[in-house]
Order: structure tokens, then C-alpha cells, then sequence
């Protein structure tokens, strides 16, 4: 079951979502169904030097490790305040501002969706791997008024024609909140719990 508007407020104010800064202070953020997410100050761009020196093949056998590749042929770039071209055919990974837990004892999950009007121009963000598993951001036995939360890295690429300019703070993909059904025994810990910027 997808939340509505309401039911996201209810869940943040009750703390079975937490998210910062706390979307309810901006009512642009919002529509029936979704909550839209912006993007942070930092990308990480491929170093095309270094992968033009590599093997060819990335092997993604026993083994494979994505973020031992991506953080041998990347690097960190605060975008400035005008914000970062992104031309044609490239592909970039950022964050989103926001930060978010999802304590897995209140039954929610998350999916993060690219937004139509991005998608026309043929940006295309986090289309792969939409699932905000429940438990993600939350630490168990953390005091609740200590700051919790991770902030979610987004796949960014661009097929359409013209260039287009990243600006932080800018509503990048949005959230859809959905009820899990039954409690998870544990929450998330997989490969991807830790990955706000390192910069």
C-alpha cells in the first residue's frame, strides 16, 4: 500500500519515518502520493584517465565489489552555486539532500522515482534501483532525538540532446512511501547502508 500526503506527515510526526531537514516546513515538496527529494551539494564523477588505463572489463563475479570500482575510478566534486553541466551520454552519481531512516519495527519502505519532467529531457535518475529497503538510515538503540538518517546515492545519467544543469537543492527524484507487510526481522545492512558523500 502506497502512502498518501497525509499519511507520510503522520508517519514523520509519529518519528516511524525520519527525515531531515523536515520536508513539512515546504509544501512544494509535496504531492498526492510522493515527497520530492532534492539534490545535495556533492557528485562523484568517473575519472576518465584512470578508467582509460584499466581493464576493459569490470568482471562482476565472485568477488565484484561496486564500491571498490567506484571509488578506485572517482572522485568527489562539490558542485557550485551555478551548478554542474552534465552533457550527453554521461553518467554521474550524487546524493540527495535530504537524509532518511526508515526504522524497520514501523513497517515502511521506501522507493525513490525519477521525476516525469527530468525524464523528458532525458535525465534519467536512480532507475534501476528504486527500493529504500525498511531499516535503511536507522540505528537501533540510538537515542530518537540524536540525528539519524542517510542521505540515498542516486544513479544520474543523461541520453537526451542538450546539456542540462545540475543545481543543489534542486527537486531531483521523489519519494513513495509504501507499508511493508508484517515486521522485517532485521533491518537493512546490506553493501549500501553507508553512503552519504565522503567528501
Amino acid at each position: 500500500m502506497i502512502l498518501s500526503d497525509r499519511e507520510i506527515r503522520a508517519a514523520l510526526d509519529r518519528g516511524a519515518i525520519r527525515i531531515t531537514p523536515d520536508p513539512k516546513a515546504d509544501p512544494k515538496l509535496w504531492s498526492s502520493t510522493s515527497l520530492d527529494l532534492r539534490l545535495g551539494d556533492e557528485l562523484l564523477l568517473w575519472d576518465r584517465e584512470l578508467i582509460s588505463e584499466a581493464e576493459s572489463i569490470i568482471d562482476l563475479g565472485p568477488g565484484f565489489s561496486p564500491n571498490e570500482i567506484i571509488s578506485k575510478y572517482s572522485s568527489s566534486k562539490t558542485i557550485p552555486e551555478e551548478g554542474y553541466v552534465l552533457r550527453p551520454n554521461t553518467f554521474v552519481l550524487g546524493w540527495t539532500k535530504e537524509k532518511i531512516a526508515l526504522p524497520h519495527s514501523s513497517r515502511y519502505a521506501a522507493r525513490v522515482e525519477g521525476k516525469s519532467s527530468l525524464a523528458r529531457l532525458g535525465l534519467g535518475v536512480h532507475v534501476t534501483a528504486p527500493t529504500i529497503h525498511a531499516g535503511f538510515g536507522f540505528v537501533p538503540g540510538q537515542d530518537a532525538n540524536e540525528p539519524q538518517g542517510q542521505p540515498i546515492q542516486l544513479e544520474i545519467w543523461h541520453i537526451g540532446p542538450f546539456p542540462v544543469r545540475l543545481i543543489p537543492g534542486m527537486k531531483i527524484c521523489q519519494l513513495i512511501v509504501e507499508e511493508v507487510h508484517g515486521t522485517p526481522e532485521q533491518g537493512y545492512s546490506g553493501t549500501f547502508a553507508t553512503q552519504g558523500p565522503q567528501g
